[in-house]
């Protein structure tokens, strides 16, 4: 076939079609794929103008950079297969060009090429597009979501490494000072002075000190063997405090954005489920060796039964599904966030007041050691209050590493620990 005969046959195609084809089937593109980017989108562009919470001169934003460059995650890949169907569906609008091949009458093979336009369709091809536009702002949730656990994930391992730094640190001065203590009772022992009942216990604390602070190393050596598996690098251990911004007060949990965009993609595949039931007329040309045709189709993609109208309606009612879910979607991420409110503001209490604990145990210690010095006190009472502010101390700690590890938990739901570009 010649050029001028495929053209021509474009070309009868498209003047069947006229004003029918900007009526009935949308030939616009969307607009996140005419301007070739996301942009447009207000999904995507929410997503991509979040900020990290993170300082970016704090070792904090250091570990998140790194985790982000050495990420290699299913859901990239799934964004960007998103992203090209979504292109494709942007152009099922246009004519579809393809070969023909006929049998005859006399038993001869005819070829040709066959030019399709479609003039109505109710509304398929448009609810096509939408939902690619929809499927790709999902996947652009997901992604997003998954960067932002891994940031998550990777901070909670390197605060964890200081947390058992800390916790260790705390462990060797506790049994410096323990060890002194038993040598005292030892003496005491050996001079007769008490039983060995008193050496027996100080020795069972010393173990006991001894075994936490084992424990305590251990985890901050695992958090840190993780770390370097997800980022194959290594992070001084450099204890700041975490550092992360307020929250903006107009930031949307991510569940929740991905529920809307689920809500919008399931509205356009019952809209192309509605069209698929319903016939479609379109306009065809044909050029072959012997010349060109044209002419009109209506194809019925189903036979239309009396059942078909309760198909119709039970396609209906999945739109009204999908909302309630987006609706459950902000009811449980409002639950979240007061949960995550609630246990942030109780850790912040509880560090305050085991600080404020282990001072006063600090203070009664120091009494207790003076009282010792001058007579006044047994050592085995010393002990007991020593043990008390190494327990205290050790509560402090943990309440204050678990201040920064809820804090890490409520930024990641809000999509907060990565800038959104960066992702």
């Amino acid at each position: 076939m010649t050029p001028a005969k495929a053209l021509f046959a474009l070309f009868l195609t498209c003047s069947l079609t006229g004003c029918a084809v900007e009526t009935d089937v949308d030939s616009e593109a969307p607009a996140f794929i005419q301007t070739s980017g996301e942009d447009a989108s207000p999904v995507i562009s929410s997503l991509l103008d979040r900020r990290s919470l993170l300082d970016e001169n704090s070792p904090y934003s250091t570990v998140a950079n790194a985790v982000l460059d050495a990420s290699a995650r299913a859901s990239e890949a799934e964004l960007t297969s998103a992203k090209l169907r979504a292109e494709a569906a942007s152009k099922n609008w246009l004519p579809t060009l393809g070969p023909s091949v006929s049998l005859t009458d006399l038993g001869d093979v005819v070829a040709a090429i066959l030019v399709e336009q479609v003039l109505l369709d109710n509304g398929r091809r448009k609810a096509e597009r939408e939902f690619a536009a929809a499927d790709m702002e999902v996947a652009a949730v997901n992604l997003s979501m998954d960067m932002n656990a891994r940031v998550e994930t990777a901070l909670g391992l390197y605060i964890a490494g200081l947390r058992g730094d800390e916790k260790a640190a705390l462990g060797t001065r506790a049994l410096t000072r323990m060890q002194d203590f038993e040598r005292i009772v030892t003496g005491r022992v050996e001079g007769g002075l008490t039983d060995r009942s008193d050496q027996t216990v100080v020795r069972n604390k010393i173990n006991g000190m001894r075994a936490a602070r084992a424990t305590a190393r251990e985890a901050a050596a695992t958090a840190r063997a993780e770390l370097k598996a997800m980022t194959g690098l290594e992070f001084p251990a450099t204890r700041e405090g975490l550092g992360l911004a307020d929250i903006p007060s107009d930031a949307t949990y991510l569940s929740v954005i991905k529920a809307e965009a689920e809500t919008t993609r399931t509205i356009a595949r019952t809209k192309v489920q509605r069209a698929g039931l319903l016939p479609q007329v379109s306009a065809s040309g044909t050029v072959t060796s012997d010349g060109s045709g044209a002419g009109l189709t209506l194809d019925t993609p189903v036979p239309l039964g009396l059942g078909t109208p309760a198909q119709l309606k039970a396609i209906d009612t999945a739109n009204e599904a999908a909302a309630r879910l987006a609706d459950e979607a902000k009811e449980t991420a409002a639950r979240d966030y007061a949960r995550q409110v609630q246990r942030l503001a109780s850790f912040r209490r509880q560090a305050a007041e085991a600080a404020e604990l282990a001072r006063a145990s600090r203070d009664t210690y120091d009494l207790f050691q003076a009282q010792f010095q001058a007579g006044q006190r047994p050592v085995m009472d010393v002990v007991a209050v020593y043990e008390e502010l190494i327990q205290r101390e050790q509560a402090h700690v943990d309440a204050k590493y678990e201040v920064g590890l809820t804090q890490l938990s409520l930024s990641r739901d809000m999509g907060l620990l990565a800038n959104g570009d960066k992702i």
